[in-house]
């Protein structure tokens, strides 16, 4: 069973404004924005890879291409933004939705066991 439809009508209404616009790019038309979202936020909640995506939310490599796009121009802290500011009353439940990826945070020398008293190379530590 596919679930879609996970973006309610009233955050749309708060998201959509920053998003890039789908007119007057060169080059061949986007696919819906809010669609194109709701793949995003399938293949994260599900896991599954990009080519797993079901083709309901249309070619994965336009999704995958989006989801860069948007990555990399600061669609995404836009979005969080505009989300923040018109519910200032929920920022402590907003600030739980960050979430680090751990296979890019590198941990410090001394919690993989390194000596504790031995110079690391920091001149500060």
């Amino acid at each position: 069973m596919l679930r879609a439809d996970e973006i309610p009508d009233d955050l749309w209404a708060v998201i959509e404004p920053v998003l890039p616009a789908l007119a007057g790019r060169r080059g061949r038309p986007w696919n819906d924005h809010r669609l194109t979202l709701e793949g995003i936020a399938w293949r994260f909640r599900t896991g599954s890879p990009w080519r797993d995506l079901p083709e309901y939310f249309g070619p994965w490599q336009s999704i995958w291409e989006r989801h860069r796009r948007w990555s990399d121009d600061g669609t995404y802290i836009r979005m969080f933004a505009a989300v923040r500011a018109a519910a200032p009353e929920r920022e402590e439940q907003l600030e739980r939705l960050l979430s680090i990826d751990s296979t890019i945070v590198r941990a410090h020398q001394h919690s993989a066991g390194a000596l504790t008293d031995a110079h690391t190379g920091g001149s500060v530590e």
